[in-house]
């Protein structure tokens, strides 16, 4: 896996205030395996195939509308390597071919394995048993989030980040809000925001980063991946003013709740503010197909 020979644009949203606020589009740094994913498996998936595996394998775990199954899912193809997805829901085993995320993982060859939500919580004995049945696989966690997934992130920072007084990403499994904090420059504030309701993820993050320069700020609207009309109308409206396409899970709620700060006047006169796009689109259709069968608003689409 090399790293595109692409310029990550930088676009500034504009503001009628005394604050620059702008988006770093990750999401644009790969068609399919798209924005933090990316940089979380670039060193998980390069250190695993420098053991010359003789049957490449890869096992990650997620549920019906995974952005990092997906990705997972791409990059077996993209580099050759059998996946399997350790999924959410055993109730999804016969009719994942009506779910737009797991019909796209599974057109890049990636084969399933459905759990029950009490199986899955047990994650440490389903990898456990998991290494035992597939000893020379690569066993990425949920989320890809682990030290090698936060060596990656510090990849999404450079030169041109650096100006910055504050760096804000949606947060998930942790992996890409400790990245950020732990390559940050010393002046830096790194703000993320939850789309999970865990109250022990700060502590997971510390961990990861080993510093104490970031903030985390609720934006899960009660519970992961609850979709509120609110997130949807602020979505399609942001695409309608900035031209720029957000996701329900991730980064919708992340940008709403930044605006939501520049009202309350939480940033100080002057800040910078740099905002990641995570990626996440693969997302949007599931995401339509639930809401169209609640009759409530849509999702807009950028028009291609």
């Amino acid at each position: 896996m090399t790293i595109p020979e692409i310029s990550i644009p930088i676009t500034e949203i504009p503001l009628e205030k005394n604050i620059k606020l702008f988006i770093k589009r990750e999401d644009l740094i790969h068609p399919d395996i798209s924005g933090n994913k990316f940089w979380k498996l670039y060193y998980n998936i390069n250190q695993y195939l420098q053991q010359r595996p003789e049957n490449p394998f890869m096992i990650t775990f997620g549920g019906a509308f995974s952005n990092h199954i997906a990705a997972v899912s791409a990059l077996g193809k993209d580099q050759g390597i059998k996946t399997l997805g350790i999924i959410r829901g055993d109730e999804l085993q016969d009719r994942w071919q009506d779910n737009p995320t797991l019909a796209f993982a599974h057109s890049n060859g990636m084969a399933f394995r459905f759990v029950t939500r009490a199986e899955y919580r047990n994650k440490e004995s389903l990898t456990e048993n998991l290494h035992k049945e597939f000893p020379d696989a690569s066993i990425i966690p949920e989320g890809g989030t682990n030290i090698l997934a936060v060596k990656g992130i510090q990849h999404m920072l450079n030169e041109g980040t650096k100006s910055f007084d504050y760096l804000c990403t949606a947060v998930g499994t942790g992996g890409t809000v400790a990245g950020i904090s732990k390559f940050a420059e010393e002046h830096q504030q790194v703000l993320g925001f939850k789309a999970v309701n865990d109250p022990t993820l700060e502590d997971e993050v510390f961990k990861l980063s080993e510093r104490k320069n970031f903030k985390l700020i609720e934006a899960h609207d009660g519970s992961y991946g609850k979709i509120t009309d609110e997130n949807v109308r602020f979505i399609n409206n942001f695409l309608e003013y900035y031209g720029i396409q957000l996701e329900p899970m991730y980064t919708g709620k992340m940008m709403r709740n930044i605006f939501r700060l520049l009202e309350d006047g939480f940033f100080p006169e002057n800040a910078r503010i740099l905002a990641f796009h995570t990626g996440g689109l693969q997302g949007i259709p599931g995401a339509n197909r639930m809401l169209d069968e609640q009759n409530r608003p849509l999702i807009k689409l950028m028009k291609s």
